[in-house]
């Protein structure tokens, strides 16, 4: 190992406190790069931008991901930044290097079928409690809010009769969503729950204050493993990424649903346009003259 990186994993445990985890990656991802600065004549301090940028080309020939060619990248400019810091290099050779393209990971969202599970789970709930989960899962699924608009709601966002509620959004902006039947009795059943004197529809156990994001938290993984669903893979923001994914599933278009969600720019809902390739995918699947030679590219 080159005795600049020694001295750069040094630093990090002793200066940064790097866990181990974070210096065993380190230390792997400096020796690749030394073992190839080596093959051309440099040491892992001395290597120039042409021999930076061939070592970056050769993690693409060998196969690696774009997420781990990243993690090396990383890796080579914190050591850089190191040596010029150091007085050692006057020059960066990562400088003019290109982050690799990381691809865009598709939203985790649950099957109808758990969401199901999960608000059969929260109805089943004894008190307070199961009344607040009902409430809060029944509300999320039906307007796709986040869990920071849902637990800021007022007590009077409810009305007696009200078809839709008021969702203040991001930076104070205002959207208005529909209610489903079962989203209005459920908040009712919670109003009813609660003491009057709260100004909250999620109260905490202090009426004066909202229920907590760490309570509401807690409470979705206890109606997850109830409703026999990992709670690993349930949180409000799957809740609000089913939401979006159910939606487009069954005929929604993506403007609408930039609405309902509260994007201010429709690019940032394209993330759910792969639930309409698959849908349109089995359309032709189940409607073209020859779907039975239709052959399935995945």
């Amino acid at each position: 190992m080159d005795s600049r990186v020694d001295a750069f994993l040094e630093m990090l445990t002793v200066e940064r406190g790097a866990a181990r985890n974070t210096i065993a990656s380190y230390t792997l991802d400096l020796s690749d790069f030394a073992a190839y600065a080596a093959g051309r004549g440099f040491a892992a301090a001395n290597a120039d931008a042409a021999t930076c940028q061939g070592y970056m080309a050769s993690l693409h020939a060998r196969g690696l991901s774009a997420r781990t060619a990243a993690r090396r990248l990383s890796a080579l400019r914190q050591f850089h930044l190191f040596l010029l810091q150091d007085g050692v290099r006057t020059d960066d050779p990562t400088s003019q290097l290109d982050t690799p393209r990381l691809p865009k990971p598709l939203p985790k969202f649950l099957a109808e079928a758990e969401v199901d599970a999960l608000l059969a789970a929260a109805a089943r709930k004894p008190g307070r409690p199961g009344a607040l989960a009902q409430a809060a899962l029944e509300l999320l699924y039906a307007t796709g809010m986040r869990v920071s608009e849902l637990l800021s709601l007022p007590r009077t966002a409810l009305g007696a009769k009200a078809e839709v509620m008021i969702i203040k959004g991001k930076g104070g902006k205002e959207r208005m969503v529909p209610l489903s039947t079962a989203a209005k009795q459920a908040a009712s059943a919670l109003l009813a729950a609660t003491e009057a004197k709260s100004p909250w529809l999620f109260p905490g156990r202090d009426p004066k204050q909202n229920l907590t994001r760490q309570a509401f938290f807690l409470l979705l993984k206890q109606v997850a493993l109830e409703a026999e669903l990992d709670p690993a893979r349930v949180s409000p923001h799957v809740l609000r990424h089913s939401f979006a994914s159910h939606m487009l599933a069954r005929g929604a278009d993506l403007r609408s649903l930039q609405m309902l969600l509260g994007h201010a720019d429709i690019s940032t809902v394209q993330i759910y346009t792969h639930i309409q390739t698959e849908r349109l995918r089995k359309l032709v699947e189940d409607h073209h003259p020859l779907s039975e030679h239709w052959v399935d590219p995945r």
